[in-house]
């Protein structure tokens, strides 16, 4: 059976290269080897130094940005081999994948950026959306190891896919904030956020943040940290880069990601997304309950 190799151990990538290690023999690799030893004992996957990560045929990173990716992708580049395929789940930029796809095609190696959708839930359930960019047949040929996902697109020609992700998670900020004002005002008209809710989502104004987000995390005020407040600005950038090669008008999408930028100062990079709506609350000097 072939090896498949995952790089990048962090609240998503973990669980995901444990459905891997079920399926396939899996190699691991991570900044904080640690992390990587963990991960074998737990999943049966073999940690491995960086250059073992070349044995696999299908090597998968979930790093923080691009950057990461393409210092990875340069350390291993005189150790890959031709015939292998890079699927990236990082949600990055559409114009650092293409120049890493180019990179990679130099060693023979066929790069693929598939982001996921789902959080970290659907991470350990294996039922992540991913939205693929590249060519089809490589698309094809790597859909059968893609274990931890639910349902898989191929949105376009490389780079396609990140650009797909950056938009989805500006509308995800759109509507959780969107949201958050809305429900802010009918607290101050005497109506309790839940029944708001219980008429919301059976109505035309739901979304994932009316229906999930906020009754599970903002109502409960627990907030958990599953998806950073500053990978969700930094996706919002990558959304600007988006549109800025579309040249459409988009003022809304770009002052979202003003309001999340100021979250961000006031709140803390390391913030749950979620608690965005801490900071409309701090000046409502009201709760959402």
């Amino acid at each position: 059976m072939e090896k498949v190799a995952f790089l990048g151990l962090g609240a998503m990538g973990y669980p995901m290269a444990g459905h891997l290690a079920k399926r396939f023999p899996t190699l691991v690799w991570n900044r904080t080897f640690a992390k990587a030893l963990r991960h074998q004992e737990e999943f049966g996957s073999e940690a491995v130094p960086l250059e073992r990560v070349a044995e696999a045929k299908v090597i998968f990173t979930c790093l923080p940005t691009t950057k990461e990716v393409a210092e990875v992708a340069e350390a291993l580049l005189p150790h890959l081999r031709p015939g292998a395929y890079w699927v990236d789940a990082t949600s990055g930029e559409p114009e650092g994948s293409r120049r890493l796809a180019e990179r990679l095609g130099e060693r023979g190696v066929t790069y693929l950026d598939a982001p996921v959708s789902g959080g970290t839930a659907g991470a350990e359930r294996g039922t992540l959306t991913v939205m693929m960019g590249g060519p089809k047949e490589a698309v094809e040929r790597v859909k059968p190891f893609l274990a931890y996902a639910g349902k898989v697109v191929h949105v376009g020609p490389v780079g396609a896919g990140h650009a797909v992700k950056a938009i989805n998670n500006a509308l995800l900020a759109v509507n959780l904030w969107a949201a958050g004002e809305g429900l802010l005002a009918l607290v101050r008209q005497g109506v309790s956020a839940e029944k708001a809710l219980e008429v919301i989502n059976a109505s035309s104004g739901r979304s994932n943040a009316t229906e999930n987000l906020i009754p599970e995390r903002v109502l409960t005020r627990a907030f958990p940290k599953t998806f950073a407040l500053g990978l969700l600005v930094k996706d919002l950038g990558i959304a600007m880069g988006v549109l800025e090669g579309a040249r459409d008008p988009s003022p809304l999408l770009r002052l979202t990601r003003e309001v999340y930028e100021m979250a961000k100062r006031e709140l803390s990079p390391e913030a749950d997304h979620v608690e965005a709506l801490r900071l409309l609350e701090r000046w409502a000097g009201v709760e959402i309950r």
